[in-house]
């Protein structure tokens, strides 16, 4: 199971998902209509490491964070 959090201004619980990469994950979050917007403006991290491909592989126990941009002064 892969852990998914939504961090900042997203208000959603975190979920329990198993999935075997970040495309997966895209899948599953595109059929919600209030992330399907932030999926395509939030960077993503697995295990507090920044990845740019939806094709990283996740392992049971991963942590998968969705780190919306953030304005600030």
């Amino acid at each position: 199971m892969v852990r998914v959090e939504f961090l900042g201004p997203i208000q959603k619980e975190p979920l329990e998902l198993d999935i075997t990469n970040l495309n997966e994950l895209a899948n599953i979050l595109q059929d919600d209509a209030q992330m399907k917007e932030w999926l395509e403006t939030s960077a993503v991290a697995v295990n507090d490491t920044l990845v740019s491909t939806r094709d990283f592989v996740l392992k049971d126990g991963d942590r998968v964070a969705l780190l919306p941009p953030v304005c600030g002064g």
